[in-house]
């Protein structure tokens, strides 16, 4: 990963912006621009934040417990450990540094930490500027690197899915279906789930982000799995809905319009058109058969070191695809007292159209 590139870049962002500094604690950001693996809850004060200056080597703070880590990880970043906490260590080093003015991220920084952070900080001349998005929108177009990532990502949740398939019986509930899946991606090399494994059958399958019961696989009802996990940081998530046992003709006819919209969606994704575009494209087929009041969220979204991140393919998406990012068309139909169907692809934006990166293997057509 080009991780000085793109701490350059950002650094170049800052010098536009007459900023000294941005203090970057988002784990995800961290990650983008350091290669540092820790993540924690506690943000601020545990796992360690970025100090990056507007010129010059930014530095890793971090606590005892991350050192060797840390020093492991990182590369091209100065690593300072804190003994005192890390506002002490703050209170020390802006002034060495000759930052006065100090970004942070709106979206990350916890209100507390702001205030007890602009209290010390005033004392010593150091203003902080609030900076929304600035990482993020970066992080939307992947660099080869993150693309080969990321298809290997997709590759490992693929062999995931075609190793439990054959294994799911009307014997086990869907909070077992969700431990095979789940347990399958650590044993084949998986660092985690990207979210919680959506296991759904029968009417549970209507709810778009059902939790696994302990209800049982139902014989001759949809069945809906919706899995992702992480590898090497960058995420994947796909969803096949199927019917264990004989699917009925209404299951095959909503399965077919869904997969109908699908594709609808993947041909309208390529550079220069708007997320709203590509969604429109899908939810038009949905609603010219009849089901548009079942499909109630968007198409798609971006993935990549998070499982949901921009750009956005929904009715309010206005921001234009580009070559690189990396986006999922995932349009379904769900009828409380029936069931519902979702599928899901992901796919890379190209110079003229799109990839799908999800290979044939796991199709349950019908």
């Amino acid at each position: 990963m080009d991780y000085s590139g793109r701490v350059k870049a950002l650094q170049k962002k800052l010098r536009r912006k007459k900023i000294d500094a941005i203090l970057v604690s988002q784990p995800s950001n961290r990650r983008y621009l350091s290669g540092f693996t820790a993540s924690d809850h506690d943000i601020t004060e545990s796992s360690g934040v970025l100090l990056i200056p507007a010129r010059g080597k930014g530095l890793l703070l971090t606590d005892f417990r991350y050192m060797q880590q840390a020093e492991n990880d990182v590369d091209g970043f100065k690593v300072k450990i804190y003994t005192r906490g890390l506002l002490a260590l703050l209170k020390k080093l802006l002034p060495k540094m000759e930052i006065q003015r100090l970004a942070f991220e709106t979206d990350y920084l916890l209100h507390s930490s702001y205030v007890s952070y602009g209290k010390a900080f005033k004392k010593i001349g150091v203003s902080l500027i609030p900076l929304s998005g600035v990482i993020e929108k970066m992080r939307e177009v992947k660099d080869g690197d993150e693309i080969d990532a990321i298809r290997k990502s997709v590759r490992l949740n693929e062999q995931v899915f075609q190793e439990v398939f054959p294994k799911i019986s009307c014997s086990m509930s869907e909070i077992e279906v969700a431990l095979a899946i789940e347990q399958t991606m650590r044993k084949l090399g998986a660092e985690s789930a990207s979210f919680d494994s959506i296991v759904a059958s029968g009417d549970n399958s209507a709810l778009p982000h059902a939790v696994p019961s302990r209800q049982m696989v139902m014989r001759d009802r949809p069945l809906t799995i919706d899995m992702g996990l992480v590898l090497k940081g960058y995420c994947s998530d796909m969803t096949r809905t199927f019917v264990p046992g004989k699917a009925s003709k209404k299951y095959k006819k909503i399965h077919r319009i869904v997969r109908e919209a699908q594709r609808a969606g993947i041909a309208a994704i390529r550079p220069g058109i708007t997320g709203k575009e590509a969604d429109k494209a899908a939810r038009d087929v949905i609603d010219d058969a009849g089901y548009g009041k079942y499909f109630g969220h968007s198409l798609g979204h971006g993935v990549g070191l998070q499982v949901h991140e921009a750009p956005r393919l929904s009715k309010i998406g206005n921001q234009k695809l580009k070559p690189g990012m990396i986006v999922t068309a995932e349009p379904g139909i769900y009828i409380p007292g029936w069931g519902g169907i979702r599928l899901e692809n992901m796919l890379l934006v190209t110079d003229d159209g799109c990839e799908d990166l999800n290979s044939d293997a796991t199709w349950l057509d019908i």
